[in-house]
C-alpha cells in the first residue's frame, strides 16, 4: 500500500518530549505568579536602608532571563527528546529492517534482540519465534512439492516406457501390458487422492459433527482384516467410548491410515497390532502400538514428512504412497489435536493420537 510520507516517529516523540518540558515550564511560571509576585506591591517601596523593588521591577528583571531560559530548554527538550527517541526506537529499527528482508524472501535472519525482555524484546522474540515457523513450513512446502513432482512423474514415465517396450516388441502380451499399466494409473490414482485429501485436510474445509473414536477404529479394523491376515498380523482391537468433534470421514481416514502402517511396518510374520481407544477428561485418545523393527529415535521426527516410508524408501505392494503419516499428522492439526510418536520397547511403534473432548 503506497502512502504519503509523513513525520517520523523519531520526530513526533522529541517534539513531544520539547512540548511537555515547555508547558512544563509555563506552569512553573504560572505558579510562581499566582503564588508569589501577586502578593508583591506593584510599585517600589523606599525604606531607610533604601528601597524594596516592586512586582513591575521584579517582572522587568526576571522576563529576560526566563525568556532565555525557555528557550535553552526547548532546543535542550528537541535535541535530548531526539538522542533519547532514537535510543528507545533503536530496536524497533532492528526490527524493521528484518521485516523488510523477510518481505524481500529472506526467511532465515533473525533479530536476536538483547537485553531483558520489555515490549521490544517480546515483539523481537515472537517476531523471531514466526519466521521461525514461516520458514520450516516454506521448506516443507518446498521438499513435498519435490517429492510430489517425483511420485507424480514416476507413473508417467513407467507407463511411458511400457508403451515404448511395447511398440518396438513384436511378441508383445497385450493382456499383461493391460495389467501393468492399469497397476500404473491405479497407483497414480491413489496418490492423486492422498495428495487431494491432504489438501482437503490442511485447509479444514470439512463439515464438523460429534464422533465416537472406538466406533472409527473398529471400522477401520474390519476394513483391514484382510490385508491383515494376509501378512500374518493379529488385529486386536479394544478400548472404551472416546467421543470428540470432528469430520467423521477425516477421523476414519486416520485411523485406517495409522492401522495399515502398523500392518504393512510390522514383522513378517507373529506380528501384533494393537489399537485402543481412550476417554481422558481432556481429550479423547486414540493409540495404536504394532511389533517390529526397532525404530531409531532421531527418526522419529521424520516419519510424518510426506513422501516418507520408514526408514528408506523401497516400496512394497502393500506400503501406500508415502503419504500416510503425513495426513494423519495433517488430520490431527486441523482438529486442534496432537500427535505423539513413540518407539516401542522391543522394535515397533507407539503411536498417540489426542483430540478434543466433544
Amino acid at each position: 500500500m503506497h502512502r504519503q510520507p509523513g513525520p517520523s516517529v523519531r520526530l513526533k516523540l522529541a517534539l513531544s518530549y520539547a512540548g511537555f518540558l515547555f508547558v512544563a515550564v509555563v506552569l512553573l511560571l504560572a505558579v510562581v505568579w499566582a503564588f508569589l509576585l501577586r502578593y508583591v506591591p506593584a510599585e517600589a517601596i523606599a525604606t531607610i536602608g533604601g528601597f524594596v523593588p516592586g512586582r513591575d521591577d521584579l517582572v522587568r528583571a526576571f522576563a529576560p532571563a526566563a525568556t532565555w531560559v525557555i528557550l535553552f530548554l526547548l532546543v535542550f527538550g528537541l535535541l535530548g527528546g531526539w538522542i533519547l527517541a532514537g535510543r528507545m526506537l533503536a530496536p524497533l529499527t532492528r526490527i524493521t529492517r528484518a521485516t523488510r528482508r523477510a518481505a524481500d524472501g529472506s526467511l532465515s535472519h533473525r533479530i536476536e534482540l538483547a537485553g531483558r525482555r520489555d515490549e521490544f524484546r517480546e515483539l523481537a522474540d515472537s517476531f523471531d519465534a514466526m519466521l521461525g515457523r514461516l520458514e520450516a513450513q516454506v521448506d516443507e512446502q518446498r521438499r513435498f512439492a519435490a517429492n510430489a513432482s517425483h511420485e507424480l512423474r514416476t507413473p508417467l514415465a513407467t507407463s511411458r516406457t511400457l508403451l515404448e517396450v511395447a511398440r518396438t516388441d513384436p511378441g508383445r502380451d497385450v493382456d499383461v501390458l493391460l495389467e501393468r499399466l492399469q497397476a500404473v494409473n491405479a497407483r497414480a490414482i491413489e496418490l492423486t487422492e492422498a495428495l487431494l485429501l491432504l489438501s482437503r485436510a490442511d485447509q479444514r474445509s470439512f463439515d464438523v459433527e460429534q464422533v465416537d473414536l472406538s466406533l472409527l477404529a473398529e471400522q477401520a479394523a474390519e476394513t483391514l482384516l484382510p490385508l491383515a491376515e494376509r501378512r500374518r498380523v493379529a488385529l486386536e482391537v479394544s478400548g472404551e467410548l472416546a467421543r470428540t468433534v470432528g469430520s467423521q470421514p477425516l477421523l476414519l481416514q486416520l485411523i485406517t491410515n495409522l492401522v495399515h502402517n502398523a500392518i504393512v511396518h510390522n514383522l513378517p510374520t507373529g506380528g501384533v497390532v494393537r489399537v485402543t481407544t481412550v476417554h481422558r477428561a481432556d481429550a479423547a485418545a486414540l493409540v495404536v502400538e504394532n511389533t517390529g523393527p526397532e525404530v531409531a529415535p532421531e527418526l522419529l521426527s521424520t516419519l510424518t514428512e510426506p513422501f516418507r516410508r520408514g526408514t528408506d524408501r523401497i516400496r512394497s505392494d502393500d506400503a501406500g504412497v508415502g503419504l500416510g503419516l503425513a495426513i494423519v499428522q495433517s488430520i490431527v492439526r486441523a482438529h486442534d489435536g496432537a500427535l505423539m510418536l513413540a518407539p516401542r520397547d522391543g522394535g515397533g511403534l507407539r503411536v498417540e493420537v489426542r483430540l478434543p473432548v466433544g
